[in-house]
């Protein structure tokens, strides 16, 4: 996607240093575009867990490339010389080490932990010596920029499937607006490139439709307004910022057309966790019948489980309930809103149970949320 006219994508290698990752630092937006260097596994475990980077597929991405910067310092551990050979249990204590450290930022998109063990698993047949160093580090960024643009390609694709419902809808509506609602962010800033809620928004867009977003502001940590609405902006596509409970009540007016949102873990049977607040959204849109849809890679299901009272649910720190964030003269600016002694509860997902979600949009095409038709797109987790 464009910021100021340039592409942009939401992580990358610096150019002309390739120990050094890049990335969009999405605390500072709408006010201030900001790149952060990171070198470390460290500093990507505090850019994934304290939302430098944060969405599905980028947090698999960073997840990708943290692992990849693991390997490097596994590297470094032998001495800057490189004079000592670095032992197998060295080696495999140092991975083990930074992938529990990634892990443990975000427990419920299973983008992260995906990642993790594809990068483990690409270099497990290596021999840790030091000699083999370099190989084990050419296999982690392969497999780390393989993970990124798997990422990017499958949300463009999620944007073809998804423009076909667009698009019908449209020739219903005779040139009229076309009102799609979503819930935080699953735009390209959720990703690699191009987004799963909003990349069949954007193709529309560039298609020609009339197409217009809702977009709920998401609170606490406003990933709607601050996020969505920013991205929205950058590409032109029009949109207006709604609070959060204002949902239902435009539904019931009929001005909304389509409701699309993303997924941080979806079982095998069709529950999707997403952002806290999503549930309701799908109970809004049952109740006036609204199309409910979930955009998805398929990195974003977990085949593992079959029901939705099994994803664990991330809950975060009261602050973020508890303050706020604003733009003033020049800086960012918190204040508390909140009783300094209420206690807070900060949940950050919920699980919308499949009987709610009119479908599921994929890179391999749109199916019911049912085990049966998910299976028929992805016959290769059937077993």
């Amino acid at each position: 996607m464009k910021v100021g006219g340039e592409h942009f994508r939401t992580i990358w290698l610096k150019p002309g240093n390739e120990r050094v990752v890049q990335l969009i630092d999405q605390r500072f937006l709408p006010h201030r575009f900001v790149i952060e260097d990171v070198s470390t596994v460290t500093q990507m475990a505090t850019a994934i867990r304290d939302m430098h980077v944060r969405g599905a597929g980028l947090i698999g991405a960073s997840a990708g490339y943290g692992m990849y910067l693991a390997v490097l310092e596994a590297g470094q551990t032998g001495g800057p010389s490189r004079t000592r050979r670095i032992s197998a249990e060295e080696f495999d204590t140092h991975l083990a080490n930074a992938a529990a450290q990634l892990k443990a930022t975000r427990p419920t998109a299973v983008n992260l932990s995906w990642a993790v063990e594809r990068v483990l698993n690409a270099i497990a047949g290596e021999t840790p010596a030091a000699t083999e160093i370099q190989k084990k580090v050419e296999i982690a960024l392969r497999t780390a920029t393989a993970i990124a643009e798997q990422d990017a390609e499958h949300c463009r694709m999620i944007g073809q499937h998804g423009l076909n419902l667009i698009e019908q809808i449209a020739r219903t509506k005779n040139g009229k607006q076309i009102n799609v609602l979503t819930h935080c962010n699953a735009g390209w800033l959720a990703f690699v490139d191009y987004g799963s809620a909003l990349a069949p928004v954007y193709a529309a867009h560039d298609r020609g439709l009339p197409v217009h977003v809702w977009v709920d502001e998401t609170r606490p940590r406003s990933q709607g307004s601050k996020l969505t609405a920013w991205e929205l902006g950058q590409h032109g596509v029009p949109h207006t910022i709604i609070a959060d409970s204002a949902g239902g009540h435009l539904m019931q007016r009929g001005e909304v057309d389509l409701v699309i949102v993303g997924s941080d873990r979806t079982t095998r049977t069709g529950d999707v966790a997403n952002k806290i607040g999503t549930y309701l959204k799908a109970l809004a849109a049952q109740d006036n019948g609204v199309p409910f849809y979930v955009a998805l890679p398929s990195s974003s299901f977990d085949w593992t489980m079959r029901d939705g009272s099994e994803i664990p649910i991330e809950e975060r720190g009261a602050e973020e309930l508890k303050h706020a964030e604003g733009w003033r003269d020049g800086e960012t600016v918190e204040v508390r809103i909140a009783p300094e002694d209420s206690p807070a509860a900060n949940y950050g997902f919920d699980v919308t149970p499949r009987r709610l979600v009119t479908g599921l949009i994929t890179e391999r095409g749109v199916c019911k949320a049912d085990e049966k038709s998910i299976l028929e797109l992805f016959a290769d987790h059937a077993s």
